[in-house]
Order: C-alpha cells, then sequence, then structure tokens
C-alpha cells in the first residue's frame, strides 16, 4: 500500500559556484543542507548541477540528497534523485529515492514525490512511498 508524508524543510546552508558561462548560460554546482519537519523529519545534503538562462523564468537542476533521519517512525536514511526544470509557463521539480539506497529501517523504501514552493518563499514537499 502506497502512503504519503508530507510537510516543510528549510534550507539550512546554500553555497553555490559557477563552473561554466557562455553566451548568457551559467552551469553551476550547488551544495545545500536541509532540515525537513512533517512526515520527514531529519537533514539532508544535496548537491545539484544547474543551467541558468538569460531568460529569468528559464533553468534546470539534476542532483542528487542524501536524507537520514525518519519516516513514518522508522530511521535510517536514503538518497533522492532529483530532476528540475522551469520556463515561462510554469516549473516541475520531482524526485525519487533511488532504489535499494534505503538503510537501516528504511531498507527496501520505494517512491517518489516534488517540492512545492510556496508563495512566501517556503519549501514544501511530498513523497508518495511504499515500505515492506
Amino acid at each position: 500500500m502506497t502512503e504519503r508524508a508530507e510537510g516543510t524543510f528549510t534550507l539550512d546552508t546554500w553555497d553555490q559556484e559557477p563552473y561554466d558561462q557562455a553566451e548568457g548560460t551559467t552551469l553551476a554546482e550547488a551544495r545545500i543542507s536541509k532540515t525537513f519537519s512533517g512526515g520527514l523529519t531529519g537533514t539532508s545534503l544535496t548537491r545539484i548541477l544547474m543551467c541558468r538562462t538569460l531568460v529569468e523564468t528559464s533553468a534546470a537542476y539534476v542532483g542528487f540528497e542524501r536524507f537520514t533521519g525518519s519516516l513514518a517512525g522508522r530511521v535510517g536514511g536514503f538518497v533522492l534523485h532529483h530532476t528540475a526544470g522551469s520556463d515561462g509557463d510554469g516549473s516541475a521539480l520531482s524526485w525519487t529515492v533511488v532504489p535499494d539506497s534505503g538503510t537501516g529501517e528504511l531498507r527496501g523504501l520505494r517512491g517518489s514525490g516534488q517540492i512545492i514552493g510556496g508563495p512566501d518563499g517556503g519549501h514544501a514537499y511530498l513523497l508518495d512511498y511504499h515500505l515492506p
């Protein structure tokens, strides 16, 4: 049976460094730490590669995030694979649990979800998941 975890997270650190800039497009790497509350309770370390263009609403990123904490009262960790893109029509920010990345009581975790930006600049998430 699929369950859903929902909540919010804060960005504790965001260290970004461009590694290539040419003709209005910037490629950059960011290292991010987060604190989660809600269905996921814990912290994470994330590394993303992103592309920004001269058009402010157009960008994309991919990345991996290692979460450590608890989900549904079970303690452990897992890795999320991020894929995101935006243009003038909106954005899509999705993530999937990397198969077999679960540790501790989260071993066997499968799932996917999304990050939802709030109007106040905050961040919310949802994760639809299955635990054996």
